[in-house]
């Protein structure tokens, strides 16, 4: 599987991005999807996660309410839409897949996932 992500920029702080993911093979649709992110100087953060069934999502708590994941199966892809956006969003985002049916809380962890794209930069301004 190959994912390739897009839909960063630049954007003032209360802003909104969407981020695409696009991923490649006949089988997305049996794949969880998370979405991660990455300061300079910081690990690598979950942000969301999308269980295998498609009905099941999962935030950080510091995105709740502001983020949402969702997908589209027939086109392979998945999206992270970003509403009111704050500088400490400021981070280049990563998509990952997992091909493991597991707990959907278990998707916050990096080493559950099989897949990674090669990110996307985010920065919000204030």
């Amino acid at each position: 599987v190959q994912l390739v992500e897009s839909g960063g920029g630049l954007v003032q702080a209360g802003g909104s991005l969407r981020l695409s993911c696009a991923a490649s093979g006949r089988t997305f649709s049996t794949y969880a999807m998370g979405w991660f992110r990455q300061s300079p100087g910081k690990d690598r953060e979950f942000v969301a996660a999308l269980g295998w069934t498609g009905g099941s999502t999962f935030y950080a708590d510091s995105v709740k309410g502001r983020f949402t994941i969702s997908r589209d199966n027939a086109k392979n892809t998945v999206y992270l839409q970003m509403n009111s956006l704050k500088p400490e969003d400021t981070a280049v985002y990563y998509c990952a897949a997992s091909h493991t049916p597991r707990p959907l809380r278990d998707y916050a962890r990096a080493g559950n996932y099989d897949y990674w794209g090669q990110g996307t930069q985010v920065t919000v301004s204030s």
